[in-house]
């Protein structure tokens, strides 16, 4: 579904970071951890083609991004990539359900009833007609997700999508996320601070200024390690 060949990005002579590899399959969920400021947003924009990369290729459902014109990007995203963002970015002067809609009206596609579907899949089942101040932290971050989700694309980036919620908002939220992915065989690429949300993904990659490595997990029931 993903796959990036030794990405990298700088700014002038100062490189952000290098040498990333990374496969991600369907139904995949990955999580990216690291310092602040090791450029995790920046990857995950350059995975999107948001931001233009110094080296290197990536590649979704075999189409390689990075060669693709700023339009045949734009399109592309439209049609195959959805985005969980920190900060929701609702559009406060429309509804819950017009917000979720947005994907398939750029588009020009029906609804067919998948916004309501999609709402229903994150709990929000009825709450289409309110606008967003009327909801909660939590409750904006599903509409968020129902939003990325409802035009079944391939690949789910998330940016800190818990990083404005308390632990249990965030634990649903997080909940919420990976079972959409695994319903929709979504191939998912989230970044964040949060131990609490990464431990939920397959994998867990720390990112450095030289790439990415796999962290390892200690199997079920295996006792920590003393300090």
């Amino acid at each position: 579904m993903l796959h990036v060949r030794q990405l990298a990005k700088r700014y002038g002579p100062d490189p952000v970071f290098s040498q990333v590899d990374l496969h991600v399959r369907p139904g995949e969920f990955v999580a990216i951890v690291g310092e602040s400021g090791v450029g995790k947003s920046t990857l995950l924009n350059a995975l999107a083609g948001l931001d233009t990369v110094s080296e290197g290729e990536v590649t979704v459902l075999d189409t390689p991004i990075t060669t693709l014109g700023e339009a045949e990007q734009a399109l592309f995203r439209r049609r195959h990539l959805g985005f969980v963002f920190q900060a929701f970015h609702v559009l406060p002067h429309l509804d819950v359900a017009q917000n979720v809609a947005l994907p398939l009206m750029l588009l020009g596609q029906r609804d067919d009833g998948r916004v309501a579907q999609a709402l229903a899949d994150v709990g929000l089942d009825g709450l289409g007609a309110r606008l967003p101040q009327q909801l909660s932290g939590g409750q904006l971050q599903r509409v968020a997700i129902a939003r990325a989700l409802v035009h079944r694309p391939a690949l789910i980036l998330a940016d800190e999508p818990t990083g404005n919620l308390d632990p249990r908002t965030a634990e649903q939220v997080m909940s919420v996320l990976v079972a959409q992915t695994r319903q929709h065989g979504t191939a998912c690429v989230m970044v964040t601070h949060s131990e609490a949300a990464a431990a939920r993904a397959d994998r867990v990659l720390r990112l450095t200024a030289t790439g990415l490595t796999e962290l390892t997990r200690p199997a079920p029931g295996t006792a920590p390690h003393p300090a």
